[in-house]
């Protein structure tokens, strides 16, 4: 590097090859390709990682807690380099460590992750995710501060004030990220996904190197070798003194759209599929408020932002306290809409609190602390406090004080003892009412009647007084308060949550069903009361489960085929529920459970919540884990009847459909037996999936059933079940179904482990919903 500090260098200056415009020009493009590659690894590595966790929403969540680490460690890197290191010397150490990076490239699975143990799961996808992509991630994360670092000793006109760079870098990333679902994931496997992404970070290294040229000689040409011509152009500004204050506003303004941005992505990809698709879009409306704010004049006017703001915030808020407020679009577009005004809000506090270009990797360092604290409350403290996910409201009323003069207001010695009483106050009353319910005196719906309509009152007061600081300061504590009490203590059933999402036990309004509900969506349910209005001595079947639905059905196929006449039947089942199916069985019948979640098997073996399992099956097989992983393993595993009945809320697990789990249960059963996949889904059209994927399978032969009816209310509810078979004489007892057919395969493209398109089988669905 010596060689590039040369008077040579200086040479380059005078020809024009190193002008204004054009250092401006390389700076910006390494920050759009560093960006780039930056964000598109996320959402690829996360996917490689996904089918070993059964795919659950929290894999992304967590995974976005720990690439926000590692971006705090390479800031961390950047602003000890800055500050530390000489100017001749920054480009080489940092070179140098790109150069470590590329032994961690191409990126993959280490080998003793592919099988995950039955401890903590959260840690163990830590571990993986630092293993497999921690160096190169870490490598590429220090680019921004330190690239806009670069810049401001560069001598450029516009040194004085890089921050605008942190705009572009983000346009790199927001391209990127939308082009990872609609052109890289539905055109490219991962395995070239991976070595494009090498490609990537070679031409970077090489961009890298130009723009340390360009800084050093851009330094000596200007004559800015001064130390404080480090800190930004001769005509910088006049230096703002920064406080602990003012540090703590920057890591409180990154906390709050950070932790929100995970929260509301768990969100939604809860109902739909945890998959790429839809973990970049939440992240790109993040990194693309950053684009709109990150500039002198915002690009949407910021007063706007700030008169809608409460009145969104209200309506989020009401649809917590009132869930059946609204239909699921509004649901949803109020949601979106309210992430966006927060972040917004947010995220235009971080700008206007920017200190000056001295401080810049400090700045760019603390407000990444902030991220990673908001990931990791969000990701992995949530889980543990709260029994639901009330991390999301919270975060809503924490973006109000984020509005402007509201934290010095509350900071304000007038006004400190005024919020806090309220805040007591509400603490308080909460508190006793949550006291009386568990005293017996009051009733549970009654108790949370109270709190929900106080909830309301002070919904309603923030939007009333939307542009007075102290009083939105004191609604918002007393709102918070109220929900985070609501959802730490249990006021109707129970509830509790894993990293596979919240499970609730609950009795229906009428008091005749016990319902499991997983996030959003019923999983299972049991009659507490027959004609006669007595308890059932065995619970029948009911909801997808009763003696008419397919999967029911099914049973009887499977018998028909048996090899001997009389055999016991064997029948396995992915995802377990209540456990209802256990019902269906026959004496000396025997019945194995696969289940990802340790609270799904609690609740199902607890008879004071569901009593499938104990009264039909007590001694049924029950295997935890990933049920592909597992079932891969159970050596001599053979069943007659294979029930695939997975779901994360209404989310089939993408990698439960594949072409190489199909093929895993076809090697499973016997040679008459019979496979159904339950793929009943408001969101995704799974038929053509399965129908397409089993094409690329020799001898499989297809059946789909679509129950139209059903029965009335939780008796019995209509389902969707594709049936597999290496017999055709099995798949053609059940083409004799009225409600059969074979399975429609359109212009689908089959699904593998390397491949799969959500957002196709999404517009499909949603082109029926159309029709």
């Amino acid at each position: 590097m010596s060689i590039l500090t040369a008077r040579n260098w200086r040479d380059l200056s005078s020809v024009g090859l190193v002008d204004d415009r054009h250092s401006l020009l390389v700076f910006a493009a390494t920050l759009l390709l560093s960006a780039s590659l930056l964000f598109s690894v996320q959402p690829l590595f996360a996917k490689m990682v996904l089918p070993y966790l059964g795919g659950s929403p929290s894999v992304w969540a967590v995974a976005m807690c720990f690439f926000q680490a590692a971006l705090l460690a390479g800031y961390c890197y950047a602003h000890a380099l800055n500050r530390f290191v000489p100017s001749q010397w920054a480009p080489v150490v940092h070179l140098a460590l790109c150069a470590t990076a590329f032994l961690a490239l191409p990126f993959g699975l280490p080998e003793w992750a592919h099988e995950v143990p039955d401890g903590n799961t959260y840690w163990w996808l830590v571990a993986v995710l630092a293993a497999g992509v921690g160096l190169p991630f870490f490598a590429v994360s220090a680019n921004a501060p330190l690239l806009q670092a670069w810049f401001a000793r560069s001598g450029h006109p516009h040194a004085s004030d890089p921050y605008f760079l942190y705009g572009a870098s983000n346009l790199g990333s927001l391209a990127s990220l939308l082009a990872y679902p609609f052109v890289i994931e539905p055109m490219l496997g991962l395995d070239t996904q991976t070595s494009v992404w090498t490609w990537g970070f070679s031409i970077l290294t090489a961009m890298l190197i130009v723009c340390g040229v360009l800084m050093i000689a851009g330094k000596r040409n200007r004559g800015t070798a001064s130390a404080g011509a480090d800190a930004g152009s001769p005509a910088a500004a006049p230096l703002r003194a920064v406080t602990n204050t003012a540090r703590l506003s920057w890591i409180g303004f990154a906390f709050v759209p950070s932790a929100l941005l995970v929260a509301f992505t768990t969100h939604i990809t809860t109902d739909i599929a945890s998959a790429p698709f839809l973990w970049v879009i939440p992240l790109a409306t993040f990194l693309g408020t950053f684009v709109i704010v990150f500039r002198t004049k915002s690009l949407i006017p910021h007063d706007m932002v700030l008169r809608l703001h409460p009145y969104l915030v209200a309506a989020a808020l009401l649809f917590a306290v009132i869930p059946n407020a609204g239909s699921v679009a509004v649901q949803g577009i109020v949601g979106f809409a309210t992430f966006i005004a927060t972040t917004l809000v947010c995220h235009r506090a971080l700008y206007d609190a920017r200190p000056n270009a001295e401080r810049l990797t400090e700045f760019y360092l603390l407000m990444s602390f902030g991220g990673v604290l908001g990931g990791i409350f969000a990701a992995l403290l949530a889980p543990q406090l709260f029994n639901t996910v009330a991390e999301y409201p919270l975060l809503i009323i924490a973006g109000l004080f984020a509005r402007p003069n509201v934290c010095a207001k509350v900071m304000d010695a007038d006004h400190r003892k005024s919020v806090a009483m309220v805040g007591g106050y509400a603490l308080a009353g909460v508190a006793a009412l949550a006291l009386a319910d568990t005293a017996g005196l009051v009733t549970s719906a009654q108790a949370k009647g109270t709190i929900g309509v106080v909830i309301l009152a002070l919904i309603l007061s923030i939007v009333v007084f939307a542009a007075r600081p102290v009083v939105i300061a004191k609604l918002g504590l007393s709102a918070a308060t109220a929900f985070l009490l609501v959802s730490s203590i249990s006021l109707d059933g129970y509830t509790e949550r894993s990293f596979f999402g919240v499970s609730r036990v609950m009795d229906s309004s009428d008091g005749q069903f016990r319902l499991l509900i997983h996030g959003s969506t019923l999983h299972g349910g049991e009659k507490l009361v027959d004609s006669s209005g007595n308890r059932p001595s065995t619970p029948p079947p009911v909801l997808y489960y009763y003696p008419g639905a397919p999967m029911a059905r099914g049973f009887a196929v499977a018998r028909n085929v048996l090899p001997n006449n009389g055999d016991p039947l064997r029948v396995g089942v992915i995802g377990l529920g209540t456990g209802s199916l256990a019902c269906h069985l026959k004496s000396r019948e025997s019945i194995t459970f696969y289940e990802i979640d340790p609270v799904v098997i609690d609740i199902a073996r607890n008879p004071e919540h569901f009593r499938y399992l104990s009264k039909c099956a007590p001694q049924s097989g029950m295997v935890l884990g990933d049920a592909r992983l597992k079932l891969a393993k159970a050596q001599g595993a053979e069943y007659d009847y294979f029930v695939v009945d997975a779901f994360s809320s209404d989310a089939v697990p993408v990698h439960l459909l594949t072409r190489e789990a199909i093929k895993l249960y076809l090697s499973k059963i016997a040679s008459q037996g019979v496979i159904a996949l339950h793929i009943s889904n408001k969101h995704l059209e799974l038929e053509s999936v399965v129908a397409a994927t089993t094409q690329t399978l020799d001898g499989v032969h297809v059946a789909a059933v679509l129950e139209p009816n059903g029965l009335p209310g939780y008796d019995g509810n209509p389902s969707h079940v594709v049936f597999l078979s290496k017999s055709k004489t099995t798949i053609d007892q059940i083409l004799a179904w009225k409600d059969a057919r074979p399975a429609d395969p359109r212009n689908t493209r089959p699904w593998s482990d390397n491949y799969a398109d959500i957002l196709s089988a999404l517009w499909r669905r949603y082109s029926q919903q159309l029709d």
